[in-house]
This record gives C-alpha cells, sequence and structure tokens, in this order.
C-alpha cells in the first residue's frame, strides 16, 4: 500500500521494508532418525539462496524447504578474541552493514572455495536437527551448475564423503529438477528450458527427457548485474543519496516495482507522456530525520553553548598542562638522583647514569637541571593562573579570556543594558516567527524520495539486451534463435512446444509475455508454440530434487556410494534425467611417451630391447 511518510496517503509512494533476516531456529532432529531407512536430506545450492530440508515418503511430503538462508558468511563481529566465529546466512541480519566482509564459495554458480562451501553445509545440517560430527547418515540429493566442472564436483564429492562421511549423493541440475516437477508424471517430454538466476541465464534443450548439453548456451548476466545496472541508475539520478541507495535497496525494487515490457522501445515512448509518467511513476520513500541540523537558537542558548565549550577547552588545556608538568617532574627528580650520586662521590654509577642520559659532563647535567627546574615553575604557576581564571568564569558566568582583561571596566555597562532587557521581551518573539513558518516550506519528506520511472523497466531489460550495461554477450532472444537453428525443422517444432520458464529472475511480470513475443518474431508464419512459467520458479528447483529423490529412492543407478567414489574418483557422475552429461577425463596413455623415450636405445643391444618391450 501507498503511504506518505509526512502523513496521509500519497499515490505510488512506497517506503522501503528494509528487512532484516531472523535467526533461523535450530530444529528438532530428522525424521530419519526414527524410521527404519534414513531419510534423504535434499540440498539447493544456489549461488543466491541456499535451501535444505527433507524428502519425507509417504502421501504428504511436506511443506516448503525447512531451512532458506543466503549463501554468504562473515568473519565474527568480536574480533580473534572474543568473537563468535564465522556467520553464516540469516545469522547476520541486515547485509549491508557488513557488505564489504562478505564471502561467497561461488564464482558466478560455479562453487570453487571448500572452506565456505563446508561453512553452509555445517550451518544447514545443524539447523535441520543432523548431527555432523563423526558422519551424515543420510543421503543427500545436491544441485549443481550446467556442465559443472570435473573439479568443482570432486572437491564437492571429497568434501561429503570425507568430512562428513554420507552413505551416497546424487547429482542434478536445479533447471532440470523444476522441469521434472512441472510436466506430468511418468512422461518423457522434450522441450527449452530457458533458467534465469542470480548471476547467470542458460537455455538448456531437452530431447527425449535428457539433456543435450552440446547445444546449451549461457549468458553471464542475472539479478546481481540487473541490481547493480539500478544502483548506477539511482545513483547517477541522485548523487545526494549516494549512501542511501544500497544493493539491498535495488534488489528490493527488482523483486517488488520492476516488469518486463513487451516492446521496450514503445513503453519508453508511453514515458515521455507526463500523465502516463505521473501514474506510473513509483516514489521510493528513503528514511530521513524530521530534526533540521541548522535549527535556530536563541542569543542566550548560543551564549551559554560557547561557555560551555570555553569550558570544556579550558579544562583540556589544564590537563595538558597537568600531564606535562607530572612528566617533567619525573624527568628532574631523575636528573636530581644523578646529581646525588656525584655529591656521594659514586663516580662509576654517575658515569653509567651519565651514558644513559646521553650527557657528556656534570656542567651540561647542572644546565640541563637549572632549565627543567625553571621550566616546572613556570608551569605550576601556569596551572594555578588557570584555576584561578576558571573559578571566576564560573562564579560569574562569563564568556572572557584572560586576554580581554581590558574589556573588564566596561562590565558596568553590559550589567545596565541587562536591566533593560524585559523591556524588549514583548519584540522578541516577532522577530523570530517569520522565521519558524519559513522553515516547513521545504519538503524534506519529498527530498528523500527516489523517483523510480523508466528504471523499472530498464533493469530487467539487460537478460534481452546487454548491450545496456556494455556487454559484449548476446540477448535471451539472439541465444534461443541460434540453439533453434542447429536443429531440424521437425525438432524445431518439437521444442517450441514446450519452452519452460524457471529461475527467480523470471518472476517480472510480463517476462512470459515478452518470451511469446520474441518467438512470435522469429518462428515461420502461423507457426505453434508454447511458453509455460515454473509454478514457483524458485522454489521448484527443491521441490523436483524432492520428487526425484522419493521416486528413485531404491534405484541403486542413479545414486553415487562412497565404494564408486573410492573407486573412480570425485568427479564421477551417474547419468539421469535431470543431471549433467557425464564427461570423464581422457589422459593421454604413458606408455606411448614412455616408448618414445626408450626408442633410441633399443638397439643397442638384447638388454634394451627386452626392456622397452617390457614398458
Amino acid at each position: 500500500m501507498a503511504v506518505a511518510a509526512a502523513g496521509g496517503p500519497v499515490a505510488n509512494v512506497y517506503p522501503f521494508r528494509d528487512a532484516r533476516a531472523a535467526p533461523d531456529p535450530v530444529l528438532e532432529a530428522g525424521p530419519g532418525a526414527h524410521g527404519p531407512l534414513p531419510v534423504p536430506l535434499v540440498l539447493d545450492n544456489g549461488s543466491f539462496q541456499a535451501r535444505a530440508g527433507w524428502a519425507c515418503p509417504g502421501p504428504d511430503p511436506g511443506p516448503e524447504p525447512r531451512l532458506q538462508f543466503r549463501a554468504v558468511c562473515a568473519r565474527g563481529r568480536g574480533g580473534a578474541r572474543g568473537g563468535a566465529g564465522p556467520q553464516v546466512g540469516n545469522a547476520l541480519g541486515s547485509l549491508e552493514p557488513l557488505r564489504w566482509m562478505l564471502r561467497s564459495p561461488f564464482d558466478r554458480n560455479v562453487p570453487v572455495n571448500l572452506e565456505l562451501q563446508e561453512l553452509l553445509l555445517d550451518y544447514s545440517f545443524q539447523h535441520l536437527g543432523v548431527s555432523s560430527q563423526g558422519c551424515v547418515d543420510h543421503p543427500i540429493v545436491l544441485t549443481e551448475a550446467v556442465c559443472n566442472p570435473l573439479y568443482s564436483r570432486q572437491m564437492m564429492s571429497e568434501l561429503l564423503f570425507e568430512c562428513y562421511g554420507i552413505p551416497k549423493v546424487a547429482y542434478g541440475i536445479d533447471s532440470l529438477f523444476s522441469f521434472y516437477h512441472n510436466k506430468p508424471k511418468n512422461l518423457i517430454s522434450s522441450g527449452l528450458i530457458i533458467s534465469s538466476g542470480y548471476q547467470c541465464t542458460h537455455i538448456l534443450p531437452i530431447l527425449e527427457g535428457r539433456l543435450d548439453a552440446k547445444n546449451c548456451k549461457r549468458i553471464n548476466l542475472g539479478g546481481s548485474q540487473a541490481a547493480g545496472y539500478l544502483q548506477r541508475l539511482l545513483q547517477l539520478k541522485y548523487p545526494g543519496h549516494l549512501a542511501a541507495i544500497t544493493l539491498s535497496r535495488m534488489e528490493e525494487i527488482l523483486h517488488e516495482h520492476s516488469y518486463v515490457a513487451d516492446d521496450y522501445v514503445g513503453e519508453l515512448q508511453k514515458w515521455r507522456c507526463p500523465d502516463y509518467y505521473e501514474n506510473n511513476v513509483h516514489k521510493m520513500q528513503l528514511p530521513f530525520s524530521s530534526k533540521l541540523l541548522g535549527s535556530t537558537l536563541g542569543s542566550e542558548e548560543k551564549q551559554e553553548r560557547r561557555q560551555q565549550q570555553l569550558r570544556r577547552l579550558q579544562e583540556l588545556n589544564a590537563r595538558r598542562r597537568e600531564e606535562k608538568l607530572q612528566l617533567d617532574q619525573e624527568r628532574l627528580d631523575r636528573l636530581l638522583y644523578v646529581q646525588e650520586l656525584l655529591e656521594d662521590g659514586q663516580m662509576d654509577q654517575f658515569h653509567k647514569a651519565l651514558v644513559e642520559l646521553n650527557m657528556d659532563s656534570p656542567e651540561e647535567l647542572q644546565s640541563y637541571i637549572q632549565k627543567l627546574s625553571s621550566a616546572v615553575e613556570q608551569a605550576k604557576q601556569k596551572i594555578l593562573q588557570a584555576e584561578v581564571t576558571l573559578e571566576v568564569d564560573v562564579v560569574d558566568s562569563k564568556p572572557e579570556t584572560p586576554d580581554l582583561e581590558q574589556l573588564e571596566p566596561s562590565l558596568e555597562d553590559v550589567e545596565s543594558i541587562n536591566d533593560f532587557e524585559p523591556l524588549f521581551s514583548e519584540e522578541t518573539p516577532e522577530v523570530e516567527k517569520p522565521v519558524t513558518t519559513v522553515q516547513p516550506v521545504f519538503n524534506l519528506a519529498a527530498y528523500h524520495q527516489l523517483f523510480v520511472g523508466t528504471e523499472r523497466i530498464r533493469a530487467p531489460e539487460i537478460i534481452f539486451q546487454p548491450s545496456l550495461i556494455g556487454e559484449e554477450q548476446a540477448g535471451v532472444a539472439e541465444t534461443l534463435q541460434y540453439i533453434l537453428d542447429r536443429y531440424s525443422k521437425d525438432v524445431q517444432d518439437l521444442l517450441v512446444q514446450n519452452v519452460f520458464l524457471t529461475g527467480g529472475n523470471m518472476m517480472y511480470p510480463g517476462m512470459k509475455g515478452r518470451i511469446e513475443k520474441e518467438l512470435l518474431e522469429m518462428r515461420p508464419f502461423q507457426s505453434a508454440f508454447k511458453v509455460q512459467l515454473a509454478s514457483n520458479p524458485v522454489l521448484d528447483a527443491w521441490y523436483g530434487a524432492r520428487d526425484w529423490a522419493l521416486d528413485h529412492l531404491d534405484d541403486d543407478e542413479v545414486w553415487i556410494t562412497r565404494k564408486e567414489y573410492e573407486e573412480k574418483g570425485g568427479e564421477y557422475l551417474k547419468e539421469h534425467c535431470a543431471s549433467n552429461i557425464y564427461v570423464p577425463i581422457r589422459l593421454p596413455k604413458q606408455a606411448s611417451r614412455f616408448s618414445d623415450a626408450q626408442a633410441p636405445t633399443r638397439g643397442s643391444g638384447a638388454s634394451g630391447g627386452s626392456a622397452g618391450e617390457q614398458a
């Protein structure tokens, strides 16, 4: 609801919610602790948000994932001594004060930092009630990126099997799990998946229920780049509110106030109309304080403030004099002690003391004692004078300094003027009245408003036109056309009958209509196509992984066991309908290189030939 900051409701004024994440409670032990078989754990490991929950068998598998948190962590605020250690996800509360120290295990959408990934898994297991000390006795279904590098999967398998001791794991692509959740059961279907998330946008062709990995395409743009672009636009538009335009608030504008235009150029032309602008602009209200910094003060208040400042300055100077006097007195006492050594005839100790003081002769010591004694006496006299002056100022409440003693004879005239002050008391409010009435003319609430107009469509448009932010990449429409051109006409007609949209960046209003418009322009005349939006583009990946785990709970052909991990390596993958294509590492044969190196020695004798043949 649009509510004005200064009072009643006003059209198109929206306050920032600045929502803080509530710490996740530590839940009870999972249902696997009470059943005959361990229940699978489903982890949607996203670069923006991680989601974790149980795949409970039965007619009611349960509601949405029990745990959702931002996939970031930061060092404890208490420092090295009293800190609480690294904080993860919702335990951070508001991200903006810690934005500079946030760290993520992801590079784009691929996990590369094993230590930070371990923190995220520890947080998930702990708040789900799973004891990760020793081992985690639950199968795990884990999402990964499209065409995930083998090294990233190897690190993840090593972490799960070596650190947590899980019995088995299954990997799958998040967008394919979402596709699995939304298609009818036991139906082998083909289609095109357009998945746009926080860091990347992927277009995946599906042929007869399996991923065609050779024709997958990726665009390095997503919600993160849209938020950064929107932040730059508003900071250039409102340089006075530079610090208040944060990434968290830009994400709030994207999630709640942005939309995708069917015709971008035509929509911009509409915004040129003043009436259309006034009806559709969203005024985002920044928090502000109604107290003016330069508020007018009366003459008595100004005089009192000056006196307080003068007293603080005098106290500070007196404290500095006392500290300097104390240091000089300690130095003088040490010098006098050295002089007593000379008078007592202890020459060895006297010469050692002179060396420590960096002095050459007793005459130099004596001159230094005289100078230091006079300085101590002068400092004592200044301190006494300052105390007397401070007492006079406190009693008489006069702001004069000791340098203004020549003005003291005029105090009687000042007191006589003060006697007539009540005569002018009635005129003083009349002088101050115009000042108080003029100040409210400046609307402080309107000054702290961000007018978000064309920015509502410019930020989401970057996935269709990456050139808006200077990226030399093809947009979604061009990439879609490029993928379709790689297939025959019959296969193209089959793919466009099931264009599936998923991912958090597909939740903008108008996104489905824009994809339909782009397909209408690129497809032949009177050809048919169908575009479907996921029922829940954000959580369907987790739902699909849960459904898949329940459907394949007893299927050993899709789970990677610890024995297979030890035999075939961490990069090993078992393929299924929602997985990547496994491409094993093909290393060059060592025997051929060794035989080439031994080739010159084969003709040297019988022993050399036999050795080469054995190699």
